[in-house]
Formats: C-alpha cells, structure tokens, sequence
C-alpha cells in the first residue's frame, strides 16, 4: 500500500468492509427519506405547478427526468473511476466494491438519459435520434459501463476484474470532458447546459427549482441504491468473515 501519512482517518476506515456496511446501513434511513421527499415533491412540482414552455408547451417536462438522469449518469461514471484508482493504487477491496456497485447503476441511468432524450428529441426535431455529438458521447458513456460490466462477470479473479474495469474506467474517463462540452466544441442540435455555477440560468425559477430539487433527489436516489448495492457486495465477499457470520446469525 502506498504511503500516505496524511491521508485523513476516515480514508483508512472506508477500507474496513465491517465498517463501511455498519456507516451504510446508519446513513440509509436518511437518504431514503430525502430522496423520496425530493423526488415525490420535485415531481409534482414540476408536473402540476411549473409553468408550459412558450415554445415546447408541455413536453418540455421531460427536462425533469432527462436533465438529473444524464448528470447523474456522468457523475456515476467518475465516481466509478476514481474508486477504481483508489482500488489500483492503494489496493482497498472496498473502493474496489464501490467501483463494481456503480456500473450497473450508471448503466442504467444512461439508458434512462438516453430514452428520455429520445422521447424528447421527437417534438423538438422531429427524429428520435440524431447522430449528435452530445448524444452519440453519451451512447459511448453507456458502452462504457456495459464494458466494465461485461469485464467484471468475465474475469473470475476478483482482484484481477478490479484492475482492468479501473483501467478502462479511467480511460473512458476522456469521454466525459466531450460529453459536457460537445455543444460548446461542435455545432450540434443539443442545447447547451441547463445549470452552470458561473450563469444565471435562462429558465425562469419556477422553471428551474424543480429542476434543481429533482437533480438533488436523483442524487440521493443514487445514494441509496449504491449503499444498498454496496451493502450486499460487502456481505458477499466477506461472507466468511466471522463478523457476517455473527451478523447472519442474529437476523
């Protein structure tokens, strides 16, 4: 293992399998009830109260599952990488478990990134797919997961399955620098980004509120799921530890 003396106390405790289940199951309550309330609320929200777009009338509502799916998708994917370096470079079975946790999930959320967009690129270019450079990116992006996915269920060594799904993570990472600004560098049908921390956004607030608190419920949605996903990967592995074995037993 690397030295890396500075290192805060708590990197080293998420190395701990026993730990990291005991921290996940506290915090699951809490962002179960988050995410339902952002979620339950952002979608009436967003349905009922925010306003018709003046030019897409109300199909533009799907910008509420599109919008945080597509975000989420990307953030998913870094995540997953930088839990595969973190597994690459100081050899933690946990980060590891995090990295194999995401991809489905990501996969996932691509997808869903990928059919609302379609759903929503028919009214509003009359095609359900354009060979688009934010869109066909994004279609890389779910390749992606698929790969790492597909490496984790062919390679029966699981250490040697981390490895290379972390090298691949980390070399598709290239693709979400030209996923973000593919608007911005190619002239592409896609609109350009929704939120920017440097802009006021152009929606007005009853627009993008919603927006915002779906973006924040997708991302303690994504909390869960991957605690959950993590929860049962830990037990999984460590199945022989006595620490399961005495968890098991008590249930």
């Amino acid at each position: 293992m690397a030295d890396s003396k500075w290192m805060p106390r708590w990197f080293y405790q998420l190395a701990s399998p026993r730990w990291c289940y005991q921290i996940c199951g506290k915090l699951l309550p809490w962002f179960t009830v988050a995410a339902l309330a952002l979620l339950i609320g952002g979608t009436l929200w967003a349905l009922i109260f925010a306003p018709a777009d003046y030019q897409q009338g109300n199909s533009f509502r799907i910008i509420y599952l599109h919008v945080p799916s597509a975000i989420l998708a990307q953030s998913c994917y870094m995540l997953m990488a930088v839990a595969g370096a973190i597994g690459l470079i100081w050899k933690m079975k946990v980060a590891d478990m995090v990295a194999k946790a995401c991809a489905p999930i990501g996969a996932s959320l691509a997808v869903l990134a990928l059919l609302t967009g379609a759903i929503w690129g028919k009214p509003t270019w009359g095609s359900w797919w354009v060979w688009d450079a934010r869109l066909t990116s994004m279609l890389i992006l779910f390749f992606l997961y698929l790969g790492v996915m597909a490496l984790n269920s062919a390679i029966e060594s699981e250490s040697t399955a981390a490895q290379a799904t972390a090298v691949l993570a980390l070399v598709g990472l290239v693709n979400i620098p030209i996923i973000k600004y593919s608007v911005e560098w190619w002239n592409t049908l896609h609109q350009p980004a929704t939120f920017k921390l440097t802009e006021k956004p152009a929606m007005p607030a009853e627009m993008w509120v919603p927006l915002l608190v779906m973006v924040i419920g997708f991302y303690a949605f994504f909390a869960v799921t991957l605690m959950m996903r993590l929860r049962n990967e830990i037990l999984r592995r460590e199945r022989r530890a006595g620490w399961v074995k005495e968890l098991l037993l008590s249930k």
